[in-house]
């Protein structure tokens, strides 16, 4: 077939045959895919011990999971609901086996590093049923792993969709190769990693259909569709009381989704207005500059499927949905890719040498990914670790814990922490067992005020007594809850 007629047999729909596969995957592949997961562990484990983790989102899912594997309801006391009202995550369930083993927040670490680098994995298997030589699948590999999203969202703290995006990839390949049993292995894991990624899921099904996978993009469409009105209008509301909280960062559209879907139609001239936007395209920029080298106009069908997440960030009135720091771009990469491999299967993309898309992501990465914090933002709490570990060792008991915000992730193994925020400083302390403090660094949502006035109080209380005081870092037990040594 020649160029052209290989550029349009793509554009159709990609019904080329999928040729078998071209042998196993390369060693030094191999090892780099373990490698990228060790660094990634490595790193986010050095971010969690400089107490830069957060009860949001770090200490969220560890105490979910924690209840889970005790058997006890998963009610997270940091949101104030069972775990299920928050995004739907059911993925969370199977998580709670690793924890039967051994509770430690580290597990959801590693699950998250394993996840994020086993994307290449099926990068290079979906490269190569796309017609491309091995040395591009190898390069294309190593875009996917130094993509900034990846390292950038590994840092902060603990998501479940990370494990969406190998089952993204992995959906697609099954796809392609006709496997129904591997399709809906990867949709079912998909769906249960977070509530919105069904209308990922169902923008999959519709790029599916028009690329005469007919019979996966209608299960997928349908499953998406389906999910999406289950898991927003039952399953949350159920466990939470509320809509999904994400709702609100779409307030100047609704108070419901359903109200959000409706005034997405009836008031046009609101959605413009915040779509076209200097911080959207600025946005856009950063989003597209690790791939501009392999993207091509005529081949740009495969991005229906990061729609739904592109469209979700631009609209958003959230300021992390509009950058590559946080997780929120990650269900968009495997499209991305799959548009750069029809692109480069139709011989088309700037750059089609794997050497300088290498050092094209590898230049993309040095400039994006955020290693640099770990010579600035991370060490801002180094003065007080210390006194916050030993602080951290003397409390022997499951009791409940009011605490700062960079503390909770490690004391989520328990029914009740709750954060020290504006407010607990009239809190009814009861319930409370420890109250642990840091003077220097009140924590996300709190202030210095706050911490003073809460040790004041603690201070002023004959049932409570000071266990620790070192460098700024205040530890409080109640004696009415103490249980005897």
């Amino acid at each position: 077939m020649g160029q052209a007629g290989n550029a349009d047999s793509v554009k159709a729909g990609e019904a080329r045959s999928v040729p078998e596969v071209k042998g196993k995957l390369p060693l030094s592949l191999l090892l780099t895919i373990l490698g990228a997961a060790a660094v990634l562990m490595l790193c986010s484990s050095l971010r969690h011990n400089l107490f830069q983790s957060n009860a949001y989102d770090l200490g969220i899912f560890d105490q979910a999971v924690y209840m889970i594997s005790t058997e006890a309801e998963p009610f997270v006391s940091l949101i104030g609901f069972h775990a299920l009202g928050d995004h739907g995550a059911f993925v969370l369930y199977p998580l709670a086996l690793l924890y039967k083993i051994f509770p430690s927040v580290y597990w959801l670490l590693a699950v998250q590093a394993i996840a994020l680098s086993s994307g290449a994995f099926f990068v290079w298997h979906l490269a190569l049923d796309y017609g491309l030589k091995r040395s591009q699948a190898i390069a294309l590999s190593w875009v996917y792993l130094l993509y900034p999203v990846v390292f950038n969202a590994n840092l902060f703290d603990f998501h479940p969709e990370v494990m969406a995006v190998p089952a993204l990839l992995g959906a697609i390949w099954a796809a392609r190769r006709r496997t129904w049993l591997g399709f809906m292995a990867a949709i079912a894991l998909v769906l249960s990693c977070k509530a919105v990624l069904s209308l990922t899921i169902a923008a999959l099904g519709l790029w599916l259909l028009l690329s005469q996978r007919r019979s996966f993009g209608f299960v997928a469409l349908a499953l998406g569709i389906a999910w999406f009105g289950i898991s927003t209008q039952v399953i949350i509301p159920a466990f939470s009381g509320e809509e999904a909280q994400a709702v609100g960062r779409y307030s100047y559209l609704g108070d419901s989704v359903l109200g959000i879907l409706q005034n997405l139609v009836l008031k046009p001239q609101q959605v413009f207005s915040y779509l076209f936007t200097a911080a959207n395209l600025e946005y856009l920029v950063l989003l597209l500059v690790p791939f501009l080298w392999g993207l091509s106009p005529r081949h740009l069908l495969p991005l229906l499927g990061a729609g739904p997440t592109l469209f979700l960030n631009l609209l958003a009135d959230h300021q992390p949905q509009k950058d590559l720091t946080h997780q929120y771009a990650l269900p968009m990469l495997p499209f991305f890719l799959v548009a750069i491999m029809v692109a480069l299967a139709a011989e088309r993309g700037l750059l089609r040498r794997p050497r300088w898309i290498i050092v094209w992501a590898t230049v993309a990465w040095l400039a994006l990914a955020k290693y640099g914090y770990f010579g600035s933002l991370y060490l801002s709490q180094l003065e007080t670790a210390g006194a916050m570990r030993g602080a951290i060792a003397e409390v022997q008991t499951q009791g409940g814990v009011l605490t700062a915000s960079q503390i909770a992730p490690h004391l989520t193994h328990r029914p009740l922490v709750t954060l020290a925020e504006p407010g607990s400083e009239s809190l009814d302390l009861a319930p409370y067992e420890y109250v642990l403090l840091n003077r220097q660094h009140p924590g996300w949502s709190s202030s210095p005020e706050t911490v003073q006035a809460l040790v004041t109080r603690l201070e002023g209380e004959p049932s409570w007594q000071q266990r620790f005081n070192q460098d700024g870092v205040v530890l409080f037990q109640s004696q009415s809850l103490a249980q005897p040594e």
